[in-house]
């Protein structure tokens, strides 16, 4: 499965502290990020993500991008709902994108756990049917 891991600023913490704990499980899936939370998941963990720009420098888009070409799987985006956002528009587009195409969004970590112990019983097998792409070993 395809995953894009994303975080405001103030929820970076969490999303490293997320990515350590299920490392187990994500390591068994093809992980994205947008910059500056790939980098720090990376450096705290032994887990690989391709990269793309900062949210407010397009990374957001560039994975909303691929959710519309069907070619994700997952969305972790760990929100702060208290800080304005100046690329608040691409935000939303994600999220739209997201519920256009059916594609799992978790925006906190209470979500984020859910779906991924979903994801480790086989929850999300639906998603071989809907995107022939996924592979069964992913």
């Amino acid at each position: 499965m395809k995953i894009a891991l994303i975080a405001h600023d103030k929820k970076k913490p969490e999303m490293v502290q997320f990515a350590t704990a299920y490392e187990s499980i994500l390591k068994e899936h093809q992980l994205f990020g947008t910059g500056t939370t790939g980098t720090k998941i990376m450096e705290a963990t032994s887990l690989q993500i391709e990269r793309f720009k900062s949210g407010p420098l397009g990374g957001d888009q560039q994975i909303g991008a691929l959710v519309a070409k069907n070619e994700m799987d997952l969305v972790l985006f760990f929100r702060d709902p208290l800080a304005a956002q100046p690329h608040e528009p691409d935000i939303t587009a994600l999220i739209r994108l997201c519920d256009v195409y059916g594609i799992p969004l978790a925006t906190n970590m209470a979500t984020g756990e859910i779906l991924v112990k979903g994801l480790a019983r086989g929850d999300f097998q639906w998603r071989k049917i809907v995107n022939p792409k996924v592979e069964n070993n992913e």
